[in-house]
């Protein structure tokens, strides 16, 4: 199955937790989790037949290819002698939730590497934990909610909450000779392609993108209320949405620990997504990934000294400088160089999970306490979640994951607050 270049830059694995709590009446409902949602993960992969298959790299081609071989994938039932309150704040990231999702090990070739794995936990409450682990390249995060929500209906239903499943990628294929409008620089080339075929090889397995907490860096979650987004929206001076506000704050305080040349370029990557910005549109239940790196860059000296309006003003220009021919743009750039996203040199790209339909999940017994990626200690990206814990509590509120070096946390957690 051919791979768009826009899958080709985000080949990294993805791993989502889901709790479950059950009321105590309800406890022995439970009993036979395990097998309901292997049974419905079973029916999925006739609709999803490709998440069975394994990646490999063409050397030939000089791209990553998924090969729809039906070897399988990974499903994994564990039971635990914990209570769901045994375990803490459901919504702080924690380390330990890793025990919840089953990783296939370090040094494994990519073929040997199953593109969805599944492990169900049980607790001694009653309450249950879904992790699953997906491959970046084959799901971006609106097809993996989509996927998720019709396991999840497959399992109370029977049925498909989403039938439409359109996986033919070809619809966003580099055009012939490739055009390049614009220069990308929130993309970074790789020099060689022999590295490309090592990242995705080798790399991949034993130093997977955002997934370990790593000892260098300190974590920290921040809650921005209701009441603080509507101040950042009134110092914006212009009509801006929870999303520009919030990450622009960010970006500034940010830039303040991390940059010490005010003559330096801070920037910031974040997603957007194409499914209607190119035409004729692509078309609903599109499978693959239908989104790009769009950014704000800016002087360090003038990001820090201007107002937060300066800093949303940048972040609507990068959104509006999405346009079709931008969008085509960036797929021929990647298929000449071969590009992942510049998060590097203290530039970082933020991630808007709080948007995607995860916490609409309903297994039969309601829908998540919490939802979250096991989330990493990698600098090089932030993550906004939701302040609530399911689908009634969305609004409102969003949580940014943050993770720096000890020093500099320090810093931005005097400042971040000052609004």
């Amino acid at each position: 199955m051919f791979l768009s270049n826009i899958d080709q830059a985000v080949s990294f694995p993805v791993e989502t937790l889901f709790f479950f709590q059950i009321q105590e009446d309800k406890r022995s409902s439970t009993k036979d989790i395990h097998e309901r949602i292997k049974k419905a993960t079973c029916e999925l992969l006739v609709p999803y037949y490709f998440m069975a298959g394994r990646l490999r790299f063409n050397y030939v081609a000089k791209r990553l290819e998924l090969i729809c071989n039906n070897l399988g994938i990974s499903f994994v039932s564990a039971k635990s002698r914990l209570s769901l309150t045994d375990i803490g704040n459901l919504s702080l990231p924690n380390p330990t939730f890793g025990h919840f999702l089953h990783r296939q090990g370090l040094y494994k070739n990519l073929a040997e590497l199953t593109l969805l794995t599944v492990q169900v936990t049980r607790f001694r409450c009653g309450g249950f934990s879904i992790g699953f682990l997906t491959n970046h390249a084959i799901l971006d995060g609106k097809a993996a909610s989509h996927m998720f929500l019709n396991l999840a209906s497959i399992c109370k239903t029977g049925g498909l909450k989403i039938p439409f499943i359109h996986h033919d990628r070809t619809y966003i294929k580099a055009r012939q000779p490739p055009i390049i409008s614009f220069p990308h620089k929130e993309y970074i080339m790789l020099p060689k392609i022999s590295s490309l075929a090592t990242a995705f090889t080798t790399s991949y397995e034993s130093s997977p993108s955002p997934l370990i907490f790593a000892k260098k860096y300190c974590q920290k979650l921040f809650n921005f209320d209701a009441k603080m987004i509507n101040c950042l929206k009134s110092k914006a001076m212009m009509n801006c949405s929870t999303f520009e506000a919030l990450v622009a704050h960010i970006w500034k305080e940010r830039t303040k620990v991390v940059f010490k040349n005010p003559n330096e370029y801070s920037t910031v990557l974040f997603a957007v997504d194409i499914r209607s910005k190119i035409s004729p549109p692509l078309p609903e239940g599109f499978v693959g990934n239908a989104i790009i790196t769009a950014f704000a860059t800016s002087k360090v000296s003038d990001l820090v000294k201007n107002p937060l309006s300066f800093g949303v003003k940048l972040i609507k220009e990068g959104k509006e400088r999405v346009t079709e021919e931008y969008v085509r743009s960036v797929i021929d750039w990647l298929e000449i160089y071969k590009g992942v996203p510049a998060t590097s040199n203290g530039n970082f790209y933020v991630s808007a999970w709080w948007k995607l339909p995860f916490g609409d999940l309903d297994f039969g017994f309601g829908t998540p306490t919490h939802v979250s990626p096991i989330v990493s200690g990698n600098d090089e990206f932030v993550l906004l979640l939701s302040e609530g814990n399911n689908a009634q509590q969305r609004e409102g509120g969003v949580n940014a994951w943050i993770s720096l070096e000890p020093e500099k946390m320090n810093q931005f957690e005097t400042n971040i607050f000052n609004l």
